[in-house]
């Protein structure tokens, strides 16, 4: 195609936009309202998964050895654990360490109860704070450090602890979260795919005697075509920008919100440039999409002689 054919596509396209006044404004209204219902959920949906891929990640196993075990073995028993496929780190926890995060953590009253033991001032054995790669691991990786016991003699664990039925029910609820959001959001892109695009249907519906006339004058469907794609894409385009506009200036002010009103909520949702570039990309992509599948289903009807 022409670069001079080209433009004058583009500029009859604008043109059918400004023509049809009230049919196009009737199509971007009913984007714009769809996408913007849309776009709402796909954010809650993203903040949602942020928080629970966090939740995830800081599930850690924490290791006790047998109070009785020899330190001088210890660095053998890291060793073998980090060698466990599925861990991603391991870090060493004294006794010492334990006692003096204990103390912190307790206070006062936790001061004068460590000082009341007076056979053994320090009754925490050594432990290990084990992170593995994929949280969902985190069972497998339990039950590999526990078979060490099996294989060294004396045996190193004592117990460990990571909630293992806390762990399972936090899972199973992080997927019937993740998975209700992605049903509703793909209910809502359905949805809103149907209405935008019968409602760019009627505009152009509205100008099928136009399309007649330009069939028996001798246009080529190509040429009759390319008009309506670049109407369809333009709406597309206006029908997305105006939520995304829209959610850019609110998610700002829920942030700006948050950061002086609920400080505990800023840290949970997600930076404006990471959140509003995704729902920017997903719903101008989806806009064009929406635009020229109405516009390619409308007008085929229309060409067929």
């Amino acid at each position: 195609m022409k670069i001079r054919t080209l433009i004058r596509h583009v500029c009859e396209g604008a043109r059918y936009v400004w023509r049809n006044g009230w049919m196009s404004f009737a199509s971007i209204s009913a984007m714009a309202v769809s996408m913007l219902v849309l776009g709402v959920f796909v954010i809650v949906a993203l903040n949602v998964n942020a928080l629970t891929q966090n939740i995830e990640n800081e599930i850690k196993i924490k290791v006790y050895l047998d109070i009785a075990y020899p330190r001088a073995q210890v660095p053998m028993v890291q060793n073998q654990i980090g060698s466990i496929p599925g861990v991603k780190r391991i870090t060493f926890v004294s006794k010492e360490e334990e006692l003096e995060q204990t103390r912190l953590r307790w206070g006062e009253e936790g001061k004068k109860l460590l000082q009341s033991q007076k056979k053994d001032p320090n009754p925490f054995p050594d432990a290990f704070v084990i992170e593995v790669y994929e949280p969902r691991q985190v069972d497998d990786v339990a039950a590999r450090i526990l078979e060490l016991n099996d294989t060294n003699t004396p045996k190193p664990i004592w117990k460990l602890n990571y909630g293992a039925d806390t762990v399972r029910k936090l899972f199973a609820m992080i997927d019937v979260v993740r998975y209700i959001g992605i049903g509703l959001i793909a209910a809502l892109t359905i949805m809103s795919v149907f209405l935008i695009a019968n409602t760019i249907k009627l505009t152009i519906t509205a100008r099928r005697s136009e399309i007649a006339i330009m069939k028996l004058v001798g246009a080529t469907h190509t040429f009759i075509r390319w008009p309506f794609f670049i109407e369809g894409s333009l709406i597309g385009m206006i029908g997305a920008l105006i939520p995304v506009l829209i959610l850019s200036i609110l998610y700002d002010r829920l942030l700006l919100y948050a950061e002086t009103e609920i400080g505990f909520l800023r840290e949970v949702l997600l930076p404006a440039h990471e959140s509003m570039s995704v729902i920017a990309l997903f719903l101008l992509v989806l806009g064009q999409l929406i635009g020229l599948w109405g516009s390619v289903i409308s007008i085929r009807k229309f060409l067929r002689v």
